[in-house]
């Protein structure tokens, strides 16, 4: 059975066809085109095409314009698209666009896009304005005056104020700041139970600081959730101080003690050498003695008397030694 090569070029035609139809319609997001047009909103086809060509994603532009365009909102797909090429978020800022217009908050496309290239949740920071958010800080410690250490949690109640989200501090800052206002109000009181008897003096001194000037919030309320006693911190640095002070005494004593010591040593060895000169003289007493009798100046009898003294002074020690042996032998008797 033959084949009819007059079947070919028809064949082929269509498969040409087809491929061209495939091609446009990937690149051309026709089914898109027409969801727009459903929507009421006019794209024209060749916008489609020239966000191709720009390496845009065309439902990333038209999706939230028809939102945008269900909800009211005066948005043209210009500012989307040139809002998408800055690394923006279009999808969040129609969102948080369609949320501020339904809760009757003025809020431009430029200042929202320019909120969002912030890398600000601006959705987020509409319901906020919307819905206030409460922040709960960590146990911040402060000693009263009598010394006694108070710790206090807080939970600060705020809403977001958009016309400082750009440019604006954020929650670490406003813990921050009431952080230091507890411990300032703390360390004003005169006594621990002041705090305690009266929580809410500091959550009153704390709000009445401004702490949100320059912040991305409104502080609504401040409230003291807990409040806690910590330590005697005076007391500790009374007997750190004490035992400072007690380390200072054993030094200087120490330093006395090797002075003494020192001093002592230093009159021993003088007796010392006062001793060697006393033994040396007495070394010499006898070659005087001799080289007088030699001389005629020392007669025999003036060194048999001198001999007689040295003998009566021997005795005599010898004497009172034996005596006072003996009355240390008898005083316990006594």
């Amino acid at each position: 059975m033959g084949f009819d090569l007059a079947l070919i070029g028809p064949i082929a035609g269509l498969v040409i066809l087809f491929i061209v139809l495939a091609i446009f319609f990937t690149f051309v997001p026709v089914a898109l085109w027409i969801s727009a047009l459903a929507a009421g909103v006019r794209v024209s086809i060749f916008t489609l095409i020239g966000m191709r060509l720009r390496r845009v994603i065309p439902s990333r532009i038209v999706n939230p314009l028809i939102k945008a365009h269900k909800a009211g909102l005066p948005v043209t797909i210009n500012q989307l698209e040139s809002h998408y090429l800055a690394g923006g978020n279009v999808d969040r800022v129609v969102n948080a666009l369609i949320a501020a217009h339904r809760a009757n908050i003025e809020l431009t496309f430029e200042r929202c896009a320019a909120i969002d290239l912030a890398g600000r949740d601006v959705l987020e920071a509409v319901q906020m304005s919307v819905n206030p958010k409460v922040i709960e800080t960590p146990f911040i410690a402060g000693v009263a005056m009598n010394g006694i250490e108070v710790k206090a949690k807080a939970r600060i109640t705020v809403r977001a104020n958009i016309e400082r989200l750009v440019g604006g501090a954020g929650e670490e800052t406003v813990i921050a700041r009431v952080g230091e206002g507890i411990v300032s109000t703390i360390g004003s009181a005169s006594s621990h139970t002041t705090v305690l008897e009266n929580p809410d003096m500091i959550s009153q001194t704390v709000l009445s600081k401004g702490l949100d000037s320059g912040t991305a919030f409104e502080i609504l309320s401040i409230d003291i959730a807990d409040v806690d006693i910590g330590k005697n911190i005076g007391a500790e640095l009374q007997i750190e101080q004490a035992q400072a002070d007690k380390n200072i005494a054993q030094a200087k004593a120490e330093e006395r003690r090797a002075m003494a010591v020192a001093n002592e040593q230093e009159m021993i060895a003088r007796v010392q050498e006062m001793k060697a000169k006393v033994v040396e003289a007495e070394a010499e007493v006898p070659q005087a003695m001799a080289e007088a009798l030699r001389s005629g100046n020392l007669g025999i009898m003036d060194y048999m008397n001198y001999r007689n003294i040295q003998a009566d002074t021997a005795m005599r020690d010898s004497i009172s030694k034996v005596s006072n042996d003996k009355s240390d032998t008898n005083e316990p008797n006594a």
